[in-house]
């Protein structure tokens, strides 16, 4: 296991910022998840860590040897990409052991570790096909396979699932988090899925526009989101924010949020001039306008309401108060 250390990272093309000044520092086997929207700087802080990109400033640290201007191959870092980047005339087995074959590791070492991490990832039968010949779970299970057998010190997980579709992507964010407790591998895995951000992180980076906009473990993210874009990008559906009016108090200069889940019935409370229901099974999405013309979500059990206009109540312990110049959360 190993510690993985940014001091005041950036990278710069020419006058664009894609990254600004980021100081992070991981635990021993901790799974770090980078989350944000396009753009953000996400990828970008993957690629400096692997040596793809050069950093404009700052450095990188990793298990206490400066490997800034390391070469990647030097770095002892495994990365699985959103592509899985499999050699297609090669089989299985040779696609997990290509790197250590590079090295000039013997063939009987190569095909023990083969052999275990096909075991861990239920691969046993597979390996004598080809990447074409296998569904893309299975091609990302041999990326990962690659990745193990090298034993690294950090993994980079970029967009790992996001060609994959939803009911796989469930199973295989599970099985990329138990595989890397059970390795007890330091991993920075990159998404802009908020819900593999909530369910796989140790610790949430959510970046925005070149900085980390919080870094804090899943619930303390959900439940004290540091300013706006915090609360309103992780959540779904997305914090509401309300001006206050009379039907919601709040300090002088301040928007107001609540989650649509925390929104409660209450018969004095506001009325709700529903416009759409989405059915969830045992629950519904109710999107709605307020007297004042501003527009709500409720995240309410049950079906369909049988009624157009519901009053609804926001719970003083359930809201946030977000400065309106700055966006952050007092």
């Amino acid at each position: 296991m190993a510690t993985l250390e940014l001091q005041g990272l950036a990278k710069y093309f020419g006058a664009t910022k894609v990254l600004k000044s980021l100081d992070l520092s991981t635990a021993s086997g901790e799974m770090l998840v980078i989350v944000g929207a396009s753009g953000c700087g996400k990828s970008t802080l993957l690629r400096l860590v692997a040596g793809l990109e050069s950093p404009s400033a700052g450095r990188i640290i990793l298990d206490g040897a400066d490997i800034t201007t390391r070469d990647p191959a030097r770095r002892d870092i495994a990365m699985v990409f959103q592509n899985y980047a499999l050699y297609p005339h090669m089989t299985v087995a040779q696609n997990m052991g290509y790197a250590l074959k590079l090295r000039g590791e013997p063939a009987g070492t190569i095909n023990a570790k083969i052999t275990e991490a096909a075991r861990m990832l239920g691969l046993e039968a597979l390996l004598t096909r080809r990447p074409g010949q296998l569904s893309g779970g299975q091609r990302q299970r041999v990326a990962m396979g690659r990745a193990i057998i090298r034993n690294p010190k950090l993994f980079l997980f970029d967009e790992p699932l996001s060609n994959l579709d939803a009911k796989l992507r469930v199973t295989m964010r599970a099985e990329i988090r138990r595989l890397q407790q059970r390795l007890g591998v330091t991993a920075l895995y990159v998404t802009h899925d908020q819900v593999e951000a909530m369910t796989m992180a140790d610790r949430v980076i959510v970046m925005e526009a070149g900085i980390a906009a919080q870094i804090a473990s899943p619930m303390e993210i959900f439940a004290r989101p540091a300013n706006l874009f915090v609360a309103q990008f992780m959540g779904a559906p997305a914090m509401n924010i309300l001006n206050p009016g009379p039907h919601l108090a709040a300090p002088p200069g301040t928007k107001a949020g609540i989650r649509p889940e925390q929104i409660v019935a209450d018969p004095n409370g506001v009325m709700l001039r529903v416009d759409l229901v989405e059915l969830m099974g045992a629950e519904a999405l109710i999107y709605g306008v307020l007297p004042d013309g501003q527009r709500l979500t409720w995240r309410r059990a049950g079906g369909k309401p049988e009624q157009d206009e519901l009053r609804v109540g926001f719970p003083a312990d359930a809201l946030h108060y977000f400065d309106t110049a700055t966006g952050l959360r007092l």
